[in-house]
């Protein structure tokens, strides 16, 4: 029998048939009533053998050259079914026209009995059942001569495809270089995933050569729950043949202690036949690549929270907010816990000197943070709350830090919280201002060296802005020192007036910190029982502000000591307040007025005053304004309004005039003097305000004290954008029985006269002790009004806290004090009234001039002036 198989027979699956037919014909040999031995038995192979990847074919050749059988395999190959191809010659059907010469001599050679191997170019047919028609290949051919039954020569052709072992050539040098030249871990598992195969790079890494981890699980490689992670993976990749690409799997290598992390990828091997026969691993080591993305990571999140420093900390120049800022920032994004001391000299505003500070000083608490609980900061020693005052010990890091100027790690205590802190001293401009303590607990990473740089930055800066808040401090107790000092110091005292006033610097605004403003307030005693009131505000802020504040105020007083009126005072102001911003003051300013205008560079001030001259004897009240806000009357039984005062321009502004206004004021009235800081805000308008003001003095009887609080506590006094002055006054005026008032003609014997009313009047009043130095001294003042003054004489005595005599005549020379010589008769009537008098001067009225002394009442303790020993110290 030929070895030749049997003729082909048509198969759905030519793979399956080839392999039943094959069975088939091993059965048919077996003789009946024997077991099939095994020499007899044949086994198809299974899916995924050799032959399902290379193309090999069979087919005869008969006596007479031409094909006789055809195999399934050869029809696979050539594309040819068997009934075409039986019985062609396959010279001229496969072999190209140039070859077939030298093809019929090889098949004559074949015929006659000899074997032949080599490699033939082919061509297929055009009667191609699959439309390959013209396809060429090339193709391997093994020739074995046979002889038929009749023992007539043939051969069998046993044929491979070139082109397929080629690529198969390519794939198995594909796959040496993957197990023995890549640098990446590569392993075959099977389906039972076991180890089937691993590269040299695998074995390298974990041990041994690559056959002594065959039959290993993913167990022998990871911790148990990386591998049960890894494990259901890989069935998962097994079953559904979904690949996975950068899985992470985290480990330890043989040997050693240090964590390694890797990126595998997996997908799902198949055979020829497309049948799952494992899953291939591709792992890379990424742990440098993890190690310099937490870098990265770490970098990035230090320039961010450095960023937010920038950002957070110092938006107030307050030394306790800008230490809580610092604080918010680095709780919880940098450390769990942390705290900020600062010297308790720095914050009673001690000057502290540079270089570095003691250790072992004073410190005071002023800020703690906690992102795990509220308990106290421990670590260092006893427990410290916000506020308390306390100090490290000499030889203790946060000392030393202190000290040196150099952060420290302070040692954790045993089976405390905390297991990392770190002591990083405070230094602004050379200067140690503090210390902050950063702290992290158990289960989280401690402080490294990147962590103690941050540290630093962050405390450096926020010394930085608490220096800047220490000095803003300084600078503002300084400036509001200066400011307070130039207010009327104690509680005002005024002839005929109660007085009561309130005055409140700025405080800190939401966007910007205050500064001393130029509010300012005054009461003036004039003579004759009468009182200047005076309200005013320099417009701007800060300590020119506050400077500019102090020159008009004692401008103010010296102008009132010149017994003005109210508007001749603010026009003086005027050309003085248009004075401090020229370089030459108040005559530059003056010229410069008469020049045309051009560019100034000089400053200039602003201010807006109200004065107003109040008369104990008459009740009579005169007002004059610049620019301010007018004046609130409350009188007995009536609502409170606003005066109609005409405002005028501001102090600085030059050119307009000013009006006076006189009011007369009932007994028991109350009058309010105040600035634009009690009624005015950025919530508030100002005609809210002043609504608000005149609707809170509603009760005028009550005490001036408990008035100014009321009108504080009902008004936004708390919004910090301007100072508050506040001057309220209850008119009292001087009973009638308290004022002697006498008309003398101009002859010489009213000086007579005019000693007998005073004689009088005193004895009345009990005031015998002050009767002949009163007579005196009336008597030298009407005398000069007789030889110098002209009109009637008008003599007056006043009594309240002191006696005022006044006298006065229509004439407008005012008496001018002098040094009478030894030989001079005369000319000393103004010095004896300097002796003995404890005040005199004179002022114009509208009709004339008033010239007046002044005596204090006895009271046992001030002594008087003898007039006799007066008398004789002239000569």
């Amino acid at each position: 029998m030929s070895e030749i198989p049997a003729k082909a027979t048509e198969s759905k699956d030519p793979l399956d048939g080839a392999r039943a037919e094959a069975a088939d014909d091993a059965v048919a040999h077996v003789r009946p009533g024997e077991p099939p031995s095994g020499d007899a038995m044949w086994q198809s192979s299974p899916p995924g053998s050799i032959y399902d990847y290379i193309k090999v074919a069979s087919f005869s050749i008969g006596p007479d050259g031409l094909v006789e059988q055809w195999s399934l395999r050869a029809e696979q190959l050539f594309g040819i079914p068997a009934e075409h191809a039986v019985g062609m010659d396959p010279i001229e059907a496969f072999i190209d026209p140039d070859l077939r010469a030298q093809g019929q001599r090889k098949m004559a050679e074949i015929l006659d009995g000899r074997e032949w191997t080599g490699v033939v170019p082919f061509r297929v047919p055009p009667s191609a059942a699959d439309g390959e028609c013209g396809r060429e290949g090339l193709a391997e051919v093994y020739v074995m001569p046979t002889r038929t039954e009749e023992g007539e020569k043939a051969a069998v052709c046993i044929v491979v495809d070139v082109r397929t072992l080629r690529s198969i050539e390519t794939d198995l040098a594909a796959s040496q270089a993957i197990f023995g030249q890549s640098p990446f871990g590569f392993v075959l598992i099977d389906p039972d995933l076991r180890v089937r195969r691993v590269n040299y790079r695998f074995a390298s890494l974990f041990g041994g050569s690559p056959d002594d981890h065959r039959g290993k699980g993913v167990h022998d490689y990871l911790p148990r729950p990386e591998a049960e992670r890894v494990t259901a993976t890989l069935r998962r990749v097994l079953e559904t043949g979904d690949s996975i690409t950068d899985m992470h799997v985290t480990g330890f290598l043989p040997g050693s202690d240090e964590r390694r992390h890797w990126s595998i990828n997996l997908y799902r091997v198949r055979s020829g036949s497309g049948r799952p026969i494992g899953i291939a691993w591709l792992g890379t080591d990424i742990t440098a690549r993890r190690a310099a993305a937490r870098e990265a990571a770490a970098a990035r999140r230090n320039l961010a929270l450095l960023n937010e420093a920038g950002a957070r900390i110092g938006n107030s120049l307050d030394l306790e907010t800008t230490a809580r800022e610092l604080l918010d920032v680095v709780v919880p994004g940098f450390c769990d816990l942390a705290t900020v001391d600062l010297y308790q000299g720095l914050l009673a505003g001690d000057e502290t000197p540079p270089g570095l500070a003691d250790g072992s000083a004073e410190l005071r608490r002023v800020a703690f943070a906690s992102a795990v609980s509220d308990a106290p900061f421990v670590g260092s020693g006893d427990p410290v709350q916000v506020g308390a005052v306390h100090h490290y010990p000499f030889n203790s890091p946060c000392a030393d830090a202190l000290r040196t100027a150099r952060p420290l790690y302070v040692p954790a205590e045993e089976g405390g919280l905390v297991q990392s802190t770190l002591a990083v001293p405070m230094v602004a401009h050379d200067t140690v201002v503090g210390l902050a303590q950063f702290a992290r607990t158990k289960g989280s990473e401690p402080f490294g060296d990147r962590d103690r740089d941050l540290a630093v930055e962050l405390a450096a800066r926020a010394a930085v802005c608490i220096d800047n808040a220490r000095l803003y401090r300084r600078e503002h107790e300084r400036a509001l020192i200066l400011q307070r000092s130039l207010l009327p110091p104690g509680d005002p005292v005024a002839s005929g007036l109660d007085i009561a006033c309130r005055y409140l610097p700025g405080n800190s605004s939401a966007d910007r910190p205050s500064e001393v403003g130029g509010d300012w307030f005054d009461v003036i005693e004039l003579p004759g029982h009468r009182t200047a009131l005076v309200v005013g505000d320099v417009m701007g802020r800060g300590l020119r502000a506050a400077v500019a504040m102090g020159e008009l105020r004692s401008a103010v007083r010296t102008l009132a000591l010149l017994d003005l009126e109210p508007a001749e005072v603010l026009s003086a102001l005027d050309e003085i307040a248009r004075g401090l911003g020229a370089p030459g003051g108040v005559q530059q300013a003056t010229r410069a007025a008469r020049r045309p205008r051009e560019a100034d560079l000089s400053e200039v001030y602003l201010a807006t005053c109200v004065y107003a001259v109040y008369d104990s004897v008459t009740r009579r009240c005169t007002f004059a304004n610049a620019g301010h806000l007018p004046p609130v009357l409350v009188e007995p039984g009536e609502d409170a309004l606003m005066l109609d005062v005409p405002p005028g321009m501001p102090l600085g502004v030059g050119g307009e005039p000013f009006e006076e206004v006189e009011v007369e004021l009932a007994e028991g009235a109350l009058l309010a003097l105040y600035t634009d800081g009690l009624v005015e805000s950025r919530d508030h308008p100002l005609d809210e305000g002043l609504q608000a003001f005149v609707g809170a003095l509603t009760d005028p009887s009550a005490p001036l004290e408990d008035v100014c609080d009321h009108v504080l506590n009902t008004l936004d006094t708390h919004h910090g954008e301007d100072d508050i002055a506040l001057l309220m006054a209850r008119v009292q005026g001087l009973p009638a029985g308290s004022v002697g008032d006498w008309t003398l003609p101009r002859e010489p014997r009213s000086v007579g006269r005019a000693r007998e009313y005073a004689r009088g009047q005193l004895l009345s009043w009990d005031l015998e002790p002050l009767v002949d130095t009163t007579e005196l001294l009336v008597s030298e003042l009407v005398t000069n009004a007789l030889r110098y003054g002209e009109g009637d004489i008008r003599l007056r005595l006043l009594l309240d806290r002191t006696l005022v005599c006044e006298v006065w005549d229509s004439g407008l020379v005012q008496p001018r004090r002098r040094r009478a010589r030894d030989t001079d008769e005369g000319g000393r009537g103004l010095q004896l009234v300097g002796l003995l008098s404890a005040a005199w001067g004179s002022r114009r009225t509208p009709r004339g001039k008033t010239v007046w002394f002044e005596l204090p009442l006895p009271d046992g303790q001030n002594g008087m002036v003898d007039p006799a020993e007066a008398l004789l110290s002239l000569f």
